[in-house]
């Protein structure tokens, strides 16, 4: 079951936020509950911070974010994230299939996401789901806990074949 995220959810969220296989790629350093607290606060009030729910315990999250104006047909998926005990059950790509059909039921047509160059599951993971490498911005961000700065990939999805312009040249 997929829901907006409420205050009574920071501990669930701050469990797999946190977890070892997860904390790096999403874009905070490791941190106990108190100073979590913000994060989460900031991720409900942005507004789209959703939770999916498997047997009443929530075992993933997502934040959903429509562009304005001219890219009002293009919605933004971050803070993506599942349980790794969920990891290999499908529940991923179950969670992700009901989000794009939901988003394309809203009139979404394009779908962009961006992970770290230094997770090759998530790569394929995306790619599976028919998401497209677009660019890499170079040397994005630093962990604190590593000496090397890690790349960040934009990936995209159209999710209806879309008009064009012809490209000059």
């Amino acid at each position: 079951m997929h829901r907006l995220a409420q205050t009574t959810d920071l501990h669930a969220v701050h469990r797999i936020y946190m977890h070892d296989e997860v904390v790096p790629f999403l874009g905070v350093e490791p941190m106990p509950l108190a100073e979590f607290q913000p994060v989460f606060d900031g991720l409900l009030a942005g507004g789209g911070f959703h939770v999916v729910e498997r047997a009443g315990v929530v075992q993933g999250f997502y934040r959903v974010q429509r562009h304005a104006g001219r890219a009002g047909h293009t919605a933004y998926l971050g803070t993506l994230a599942v349980l790794p005990d969920a990891k290999g059950t499908g529940f991923a790509a179950g969670m992700m299939n009901d989000v794009i059909t939901r988003l394309a039921a809203e009139g979404v047509l394009r779908v962009e996401l961006m992970l770290e160059a230094d997770n090759p599951r998530a790569m394929a993971f995306y790619r599976k789901l028919g998401f497209e490498h677009e660019g890499t911005l170079r040397a994005a961000y630093k962990r604190a806990a590593q000496e090397h700065y890690v790349d960040e990939i934009l990936m995209s999805r159209l999710l209806a074949p879309l008009p064009r312009a012809a490209t000059p040249g």
